[in-house]
């Protein structure tokens, strides 16, 4: 029988969700509509002057290379956090819900790079692949592979990459170790007493009861990937070589407190703000079909 809180009082109920409705308001909406107002006005660098410019600031943002380029990038970038990510913590946590000494110790050690933050893994990460003192270009150098993350486009998307997916990767882990723990025990003796291998019981048991977790992540990570993954940007590339690291969010910062330009930045805003809801919307849509709960 389901139990089920009845208040008596119809304030209470209001007043206890009163403190998340006012951080939502004032962290969430508020900006929101402000990006929203400011991105049909063009104002100077001081906002002393502002003027109503309509939807001149989206056709401008069309009709920018760069601006386009950064699509690309974007998904490029995104892609690759978020499939390696929930990949690599999936493989870890599996391995991890295995050890039956220690295990206290390795699950330790992988969830300290959560602790970090973001700027913090990105010049930790740029430390270890500088061209010139960074002790892992130093090692690849010896083996006749040249990386230069300052010059080669491609090298600089895997630092990025790799500095957000080793970020993130804590994250995943907790969750696909939790939810490994919570499946019966009793399921993977039978498979394994019915002849069942290791990766056979993985695929027919351990991954399909993992799919909640598994979309949940995936949607996590691909929110990390457009937004919180900013400062990895900004510490480890700024957006170089070139502007071929500049993903979205980056731009959003450049072109409004670099350049200067607060009415373009505040429609890219306003454009990635509507990529990340129709992306979270149709993942709830279609991929949640696949989820077995």
């Amino acid at each position: 029988m389901e139990k089920k809180v009845v208040f008596r009082s119809t304030w209470l109920p209001w007043a206890l969700v009163a403190p998340q409705f006012i951080v939502i308001a004032v962290f969430f909406f508020w900006p929101a509509v402000q990006a929203l107002l400011q991105s049909f006005q063009q104002s100077d660098a001081f906002g002393t002057t502002v003027e109503w410019v309509g939807l001149e600031n989206f056709r401008n943002l069309w009709s920018d290379d760069s601006y386009l380029a950064s699509f690309k990038t974007t998904a490029v970038f995104s892609i690759l956090v978020a499939t390696l990510g929930i990949g690599l913590s999936l493989v870890l946590a599996v391995f991890a819900d295995r050890v039956v000494r220690g295990s206290s110790f390795y699950r330790t050690l992988l969830i300290w790079p959560y602790a970090v933050a973001p700027a913090v893994a990105g010049v930790v990460w740029l430390f270890l692949f500088s061209p010139s003192i960074g002790i892992v270009a130093y090692g690849l150098r010896q083996l006749g592979f040249e990386w230069d993350s300052l010059l080669n486009s491609d090298h600089a998307m895997a630092l990025i990459v790799m500095a957000s997916v080793w970020k993130q990767i804590s994250y995943n882990f907790l969750f696909f170790l939790a939810g490994l723990q919570s499946i019966p025990k009793s399921l993977i003796e039978a498979a394994s007493i019915d002849g069942a291998k290791p990766w056979r019981r993985f695929w027919t048991i351990q991954f399909p009861l993992l799919t909640p977790t598994t979309f949940f992540l995936l949607v996590i990570n691909v929110v990390y990937a457009f937004f919180d993954t900013f400062a990895i940007v900004d510490a480890a590339t700024h957006g170089g070589p070139g502007r071929d690291t500049a993903i979205l969010v980056y731009k959003v910062y450049f072109d409004g407190f670099k350049a200067l330009d607060l009415g373009g930045s505040a429609a890219q805003s306003v454009v990635l703000m509507f990529i990340v809801v129709i992306l979270t919307v149709a993942q709830f849509r279609y991929v949640e079909k696949k989820v077995n709960y």
